[in-house]
């Protein structure tokens, strides 16, 4: 029988709705922003009531994007976005396809010095990308990469989280089913895609969140990679745009692009809110 504590519960719920407001009022500021005008919004005090040009400057940024930026030019978030899907997907389904691999490899196969490559693996957790850019950047640049989709992908799509991960999951698979697709005549790619796969796909609903979300909110490695405004970041726009002089804020626009760069992320985890909680909870498979 759950006690009931009328006391607790009301300032655990008072405390919840406190962290909630501080979490989302910046977010309705930046809402509000977007729906008035440059005059309005630099007026103090600012306007705390949505105005009725949301849609105008939503469009407005989507297709034209600011006129007045840092020297470099910008593009239409509707560009920017197309950007950073691309980065956000290819990051997402890339770690998630070489982690599956390495992992299974380490759990199902033997060869010399598999455990040492394990924790060779496990090791980079310690080193982001923060630590090791300057010679990645100079692998990139080496290879002819800058200014490409491949130079903003290709060094993010290890991960060793999601590989140890997916290594932990695949070390409770009963023994009898690796016997059962054996006698079955599977070899062991299709033991992975038919048997492996289907198993994990909870826990791979929930690395596609984190690993998502991870891709489309990069801002120093495309900092590093792209000078061509083509492939920039919806991320990296708005940084360039607070670099322009500050008479020239376009104050409606930059936050009708903020909150375009917050729409993608939001529709993936409601979209996927479901099989990603079940992914990190769920203990019995």
């Amino acid at each position: 029988m759950i006690e009931r504590r009328p006391v607790a519960d009301f300032f655990s719920h008072a405390i919840m709705l406190v962290s909630i407001a501080i979490v989302v009022f910046p977010i309705y500021l930046a809402v509000v922003a977007a729906s008035h005008t440059l005059q309005d919004v630099m007026q103090a005090p600012m306007p705390l009531l949505p105005g009725d040009l949301l849609f105008h400057n939503l469009a407005a940024a989507l297709f034209n994007g600011p006129e007045n930026v840092m020297a470099g030019g910008s593009s239409p978030a509707l560009m920017l976005m197309v950007n950073s899907i691309i980065m956000s997907l290819a990051i997402a389904i890339g770690k998630i396809a070489i982690s599956l691999l390495s992992a299974f490899a380490i759990v199902y196969f033997r060869f010399p010095l598999r455990m040492f490559f394990f924790w060779m693996i496990f090791i980079t957790l310690m080193l982001p990308v923060e630590v090791r850019i300057l010679p990645t950047y100079k692998i990139v640049a080496d290879l002819g990469m800058l200014d490409s989709y491949g130079g903003l992908v290709l060094p993010l799509i290890a991960s060793a989280t999601a590989t140890f991960f997916f290594r932990q999951f695949f070390m409770t698979v009963p023994d009898e089913m690796i016997e059962a697709a054996r006698i079955d005549g599977a070899g062991p790619l299709r033991f992975l895609w038919d048997i492996l796969i289907p198993l994990s796909r909870t826990n791979i609903a929930a690395l596609f969140v984190i690993l998502f979300i991870y891709g489309w909110n990069q801002y120093l490695w495309p900092l590093m990679v792209s000078t061509d405004v083509r492939y920039q970041t919806i991320v990296l726009a708005l940084g360039r745009m607070m670099l322009a002089p500050e008479a020239a804020y376009e104050w409606p626009i930059i936050m009708s692009t903020a909150v375009l760069a917050l729409l993608p992320p939001i529709l993936v985890v409601v979209l996927m809110q479901r099989w990603f909680v079940k992914g990190l909870v769920e203990t019995e498979k």
